[in-house]
């Protein structure tokens, strides 16, 4: 493990910053974006710290940093540095120390109301012209005071500082979930995990103007760095598990299912039915569900079918495991039959033999636990699945990779593929991109590694400009829907056009509708697009990475003509449209809207 994997040590990341920058820099495949830092207090070991657990990400962080302690006039009279650095991202880093006006005893409800006004007024113009910028801005909330004047009561009367900062926070928090692009840093949260006398030391303050304890600056970077990790699509997408001593506790082959523990009757059931009801929660949120377990199958299921106790069924996981083959091999399978990257996978397993040898064989990540009564805060606290954005496909994910698999079972009985294509029923609603779809193909974007061929990346903001210039661009979302479900909107494709040639920019298709011809559909639908505004010739390039492979020679199966090919594997095309170009699709319905 890394030492920046959590449960990381703080002060170890501290000593080491510059030697774990130069190993970190090695990495391959690391994204550049382009982060400002805007200061309410000392900020340089923040930026330095940030930096190491974004390229632990596999992003490469290029920073503008404000003047100290002028976050307010660095964004609102922006002197053209901010607007010329154009970030991807603006932090902007206040603190309880940057709230100017707090109530005093003597103040009526009504100062106190017209204090806490103005106080959000301010914050909340800064915010506007944060994200006028065109990026994603993260804010911190605020942490409860140092000293309470009304001690318990200080939560309670308007004039307490506690009472105010809470429902300050709560109107960030009502902004914020209105508000596309902007995301809370909850220091309130971290402050109250870390104990305020742990989080804010007057020292560091006095001497440094830290307006968060120096040994604090990992745990406040790292969760800043969940989100932009989440934006960017770098969210885990499923939990494998085993069983014995993971989910239950004791050994069901041995024990019988009679003798696990589950339940709440008994102290040492509830850890693991509180566990089992957290990952139930996760598959509300999208997370697949996966078993890779030492065991005969038929005794394992019984495990959640015979103890009703326990929260999870058998139907909550995508892929059953329970077998005598290598854990290693087992979690390979199941990643090529739901078909989606080794990365995307979390492994718990109480066994540390069986975890070292999973971490040591593939890229699945595998969080050391320990007791049962910690498996929750290792897996939550870790953020291998924080939320920026919650779609309806999202919510369906797991019902949408069960079909999947019914899909894989009635391929199984044909013998011709076309034949089996034509048997799924198959229709495709198709369109430019819309404001009603705009997050979910931003998220389609940001989150697609395997069929991208350019591997950009776009902001809501950038989506939102290229569905309001249809003459630039030529843009195209999909949805599939055959005789199984709905897998909902699963490509998206963006060109922009000049004169009379078009650039396919951006082509990007989730994993769960491969090889079903869909590509070639999209296609169908990109030549018209084409047709209507006289465009005859289609340039493209293929930018290799280590997950998108599988795509490499697909505009070559498409007729496009190979012009260059770069020594790491960048491959440039020219396709000219025929005029009597024919429909490569002929096993979707498609319908335009």
């Amino acid at each position: 493990m890394s030492l920046l994997d959590y449960p990381f040590d703080s002060d170890l990341i501290l000593q080491k910053k510059k030697k774990l920058k130069k190993e970190l820099l090695l990495k391959e495949g690391l994204i550049e974006k382009r982060v400002a830092i805007l200061s309410g207090s000392t900020i340089g070991e923040i930026q330095n710290i940030l930096e190491l657990f974004l390229l632990n990400y596999g992003i490469k962080p290029v920073f503008w940093q404000g003047q100290y302690a002028r976050y307010y006039e660095d964004l609102m009279f922006d002197d053209g540095s901010l607007k010329e650095f154009n970030p991807d991202f603006i932090y902007i880093h206040t603190t309880s120390k940057n709230l100017e006006n707090l109530p005093v005893p003597a103040d009526s409800t009504a100062d106190v109301d017209a204090k806490l006004a103005n106080e959000f007024a301010k914050f909340k113009a800064c915010y506007q012209k944060a994200l006028s910028f065109g990026s994603i801005v993260i804010v911190n909330n605020f942490e409860k005071p140092f000293y309470r004047m009304y001690g318990n009561k200080d939560a309670v009367v308007p004039q307490g500082v506690v009472n105010y900062t809470t429902r300050l926070n709560l109107m960030i928090a009502e902004f914020a979930a209105a508000t596309e692009n902007f995301y809370v840093n909850d220091i309130d949260y971290l402050s109250t995990l870390a104990g305020l006398d742990n989080w804010f030391n007057l020292e560091s303050w006095y001497l440094y103007k830290y307006a968060v304890s120096v040994d604090k600056i990992p745990e406040l970077t790292f969760s800043i760095a969940k989100i932009i990790k989440s934006v960017l699509g770098k969210n885990k997408k499923s939990v494998i598990c085993d069983l014995d001593n993971t989910l239950w506790g004791g050994v069901i082959g041995d024990d019988g299912v009679e003798g696990i523990t589950i339940g709440n009757e008994q102290p040492a059931g509830m850890s693991y039915t509180e566990f089992q009801a957290y990952l139930k929660k996760l598959t509300g949120l999208g997370i697949m569900l996966n078993v890779c377990s030492k065991n005969e199958e038929a005794i394992a299921k019984k495990g959640f079918t015979d103890r009703k106790e326990a929260p999870l069924n058998v139907d909550d996981f995508i892929c059953f495991k329970a077998n005598w083959e290598p854990k290693h091999q087992n979690i390979a399978n199941i990643a090529k039959e739901i078909n989606i990257g080794e990365d995307s996978f979390v492994f718990i397993d109480d066994n540390p033999v069986e975890r070292d040898i999973v971490r040591n064989s593939l890229a699945v990540t595998v969080p050391e636990v320990t007791c049962p009564e910690d498996y929750i805060k290792s897996i939550d606290r870790a953020g291998f699945f924080e939320i920026t954005t919650f779609t309806k496909d999202d919510a369906k994910r797991n019902e949408m990779y069960k079909q999947n698999a019914m899909r894989a079972q009635a391929e199984a009985s044909f013998g011709d593929y076309k034949d089996y294509l034509l048997s799924l029923d198959m229709t495709s609603e198709i369109g430019a991109f819309s404001a009603a779809h705009s997050e979910r193909i931003t998220q389609l974007i940001n989150k697609t590694n395997q069929f991208n061929f350019t591997t950009r990346r776009y902001t809501q903001g950038e989506v939102d400009e290229i569905i309001a210039n249809t003459t630039d661009y030529i843009s195209a979302y999909a949805k599939l829907v055959d005789k199984f479900g709905d897998n909902g909107i699963t490509t998206c494709f963006i060109s922009s056009v000049e004169d009379k040639t078009a650039t396919i920019d951006l082509w990007v298709m989730s994993c769960r509708v491969f090889k079903r011809h869909f590509e070639f559909a999209v296609f169908d639908y990109f030549v018209s697009q084409c047709a209507k505004r006289g465009i005859t010739t289609v340039k493209a390039s293929y930018l290799p990475t280590a997950k998108n492979v599988i795509i490499k020679d697909f505009y070559d199966e498409l007729g496009f003509t190979l012009v260059s090919e770069d020594s790491d594997g960048a491959k440039h095309y020219t396709y000219t449209i025929p005029a009597d170009y024919q429909n490569k699709n002929e096993v979707i319905k498609m319908e335009e809207v």
